[in-house]
């Protein structure tokens, strides 16, 4: 089943872009947010896009409108 909202149940799913690439995990749900901690190898241009653009934060609020779907494996980023 699929799914756009966040739960305490997605803490440590791996979020991936359209392609399929793991751009980081779910490291924290709170008030329905999802907070991700990126993948090392996440390029600066990816993090901008995504409007993750703070260096110093070790994770990053992810923007409900970004999601495409969450399911029970993995969490996928609209393209």
């Amino acid at each position: 089943m699929q799914r756009t909202t966040m739960t305490a149940d997605d803490e440590g799913k791996p979020v991936v872009n359209s392609a399929g690439d793991e751009i980081g995990i779910v490291s924290d749900v709170r008030n329905g947010n999802a907070h991700v901690k990126p993948d090392p190898s996440l390029t600066d241009k990816i993090k901008s896009k995504l409007g993750w653009d703070q260096a110093d934060e070790e994770s990053y609020r992810l923007e409900d409108e970004r999601v495409d779907s969450v399911t029970d494996d993995e969490i996928r980023l609209k393209n």
